[in-house]
């Protein structure tokens, strides 16, 4: 292999190495944004759960407010909340392949438990009830 080869290689891997990094920084981030979000609408929840004597509330929709009642302003926020939830774990599970391939780029191996899972709401259930 001559110089110019060998420096060439290392070209492409460092920016093979370099990519996958960026990609995992940008989805860390997009779930750091998402999660915000998430926090917020649930903040946005818990003042309507305790608010028993407003009737309609405003909402933001877009680049305008609407006067909405609170009963479909919550169902509103709730499908939001479930959405970004939705969302979040897509991203999670996105992200476990793109460090994989980041770890065999580096020549790492995994650490113990890289493809676990987290318990679904379901399967929490279950547990309980077993307990």
């Amino acid at each position: 292999m001559t110089e110019r080869d060998e420096t060439d290689f290392i070209l492409n891997y460092m920016t093979e190495v370099e990519a996958a990094a960026e990609e995992i920084l940008a989805s860390k981030q997009h779930l750091v944004e998402l999660d915000k979000r998430r926090q917020k609408t649930r903040e946005a929840i818990r003042v309507l759960q305790k608010d028993k004597v407003s009737t309609k509330q405003w909402v933001c929709l877009g680049n305008m407010f609407i006067k909405m009642p609170s009963k479909e302003t919550k169902k509103l926020l709730e499908k939001d909340f479930d959405q970004l939830d939705k969302e979040i774990s897509d991203t999670r599970q996105d992200l476990k392949p793109k460090v994989q391939q980041l770890r065999d780029l580096e020549h790492k191996d995994n650490p113990k438990g890289f493809h676990l899972n987290p318990l679904t709401k379901e399967e929490i259930r279950a547990v309980e009830q077993m307990l």
